[in-house]
């Protein structure tokens, strides 16, 4: 298989659908509320410290939460940008599109767990639920039955009718 149809294949598996991009949506704005952290999307994180070949990954600079969270209220950077932090967030947000595989999500939260993120949700929109874990083996799983995704690392709690609430 040539070069160009492998980082095609990778392009196709990363990409979201419409209900990943709602559900990213509804999830980052919930997020914007509190006054105690900074939401982002799509951060590129400096994944250079640790051998990610490890985790069976094939990222080597840098891997992309769909969602991530930071500590405090930020302002845009000024006036360089930066394309990479190599600060870890709070947490991280996976959410699950059609092309993506559990194992694959799983296998990027054993990395964020060991450059220090300390929550990682696993959010697959297909059975609207989430998946909190605090631990790669570890997790709380919480779906429409429930009145609250309750994260009791980052001291969060969502309405999980509005995260998946059509």
């Amino acid at each position: 298989m040539s070069e160009l149809i492998k980082r095609e294949n990778e392009v196709l598996k990363e990409m979201g659908s419409i209900n990943h991009s709602i559900v990213q949506a509804k999830i980052t704005g919930m997020l914007l509320n509190d006054e105690r952290f900074t939401p982002a999307v799509e951060l590129s994180l400096d994944i250079s410290q640790i051998d990610i070949s490890q985790f069976g990954l094939k990222a080597k600079e840098e891997l992309k939460p769909d969602v991530c969270l930071y500590q405090g209220r930020r302002q845009l950077s000024s006036p360089d940008d930066v394309l990479k932090m190599t600060e870890m967030p709070l947490l991280a947000i996976e959410v699950l599109s059609p092309k993506q595989t559990i194992d694959d999500i799983l296998a990027k939260f054993k990395a964020y767990f060991a450059l220090g993120i300390k929550s990682c949700w696993l959010v697959t929109p297909a059975i609207r639920a989430i998946a909190i874990y605090s631990q790669p083996s570890n997790f709380k799983t919480f779906g429409m039955n429930d009145t609250e995704v309750i994260d009791e690392i980052m001291d969060i709690r969502l309405p999980i009718q509005k995260v998946f609430g059509w």
